[in-house]
């Protein structure tokens, strides 16, 4: 069953005054199926960062429709976009997102803060998904505190304990060493395995070739797709390759 349905985007910008428009989308359609972990790749102008915003509820299409659990997003009003974003979706940006002046906890208590949930339930949320994240120990330190994957976990955990229909990752490996990346994609693959709808949008070979299925975005639309079947990593890896190879000629 498909959690999201991408109908036809297009999307222009216009220029400041209005001299010159620019088509970042042009007829993109796919769907998400529930507990599938997908990676969006693209060259930079691609438009892969406008899909995400726009499959975040951050930014409207020109045209087409979007649906999570189909529920068209262009029927949410600006006073509910917030807290229906807060319910669905949870969010891993590259440069993590945590305020200094919170300590672990209660950055990955702030969206249940929001939604007005009690301590104890929150608690209860936290305590399980810390130790699985390998953060339980950290929780009352800070951002400076603690390293780049640390800081990373921390943000999948606040983006998680919503229990969101899809986690939506914009280049989250982007900040890290090789060592944290490889744990993290590793995290990844355990959440996706627990039934976690993952999307994430990356430059990283590697990272996509955890993937179960990548797309490729050029000039505005779905170019190609792989899917994993039985691959390795390693097999993924150069199938990727081989792909943004075969873009990046012309093909």
């Amino acid at each position: 069953m498909a959690v999201l349905e991408v109908n036809g985007l297009k999307k222009v910008y216009t220029t400041r005054f209005g001299g010159s428009r620019v088509q970042a989308l042009t007829n993109v359609t796919f769907a998400v199926e529930r507990g599938e972990y997908v990676a969006i790749m693209g060259e930079s102008g691609s438009g892969k960062t406008t899909l995400l915003n726009i499959l975040a509820a951050l930014d409207r299409p020109t045209e087409g429709e979007v649906f999570l659990n189909g529920r068209a997003l262009s029927t949410i009003g600006e006073k509910e976009i917030a807290s229906f974003r807060r319910q669905n979706l949870g969010f891993v940006f590259q440069d993590f997102n945590l305020l200094d002046t919170f300590t672990l906890q209660d950055n990955i208590f702030l969206p249940l803060v929001l939604a007005g949930k009690h301590f104890p339930e929150m608690q209860a949320k936290l305590l399980p998904l810390a130790q699985q994240l390998g953060i339980a120990e950290l929780l009352q330190k800070y951002p400076y505190e603690v390293s780049g994957g640390q800081k990373q976990r921390a943000a999948v955990a606040r983006a998680l304990i919503t229990s969101p229909q899809i986690l939506l990752a914009d280049e989250p490996t982007g900040a890290l060493d090789s060592r944290a990346s490889d744990s993290l994609l590793s995290l990844f693959g355990e959440i996706n395995r627990a039934g976690q709808t993952i999307l994430m949008v990356t430059h990283s070979t590697k990272a996509a070739s955890h993937a179960g299925r990548v797309l490729f975005i050029k000039d505005g639309v779905v170019f190609h797709q792989i899917y994993r079947g039985g691959s390795t990593n390693e097999e993924m890896f150069h199938r990727i390759s081989d792909t943004l190879t075969a873009m990046a000629a012309g093909a």
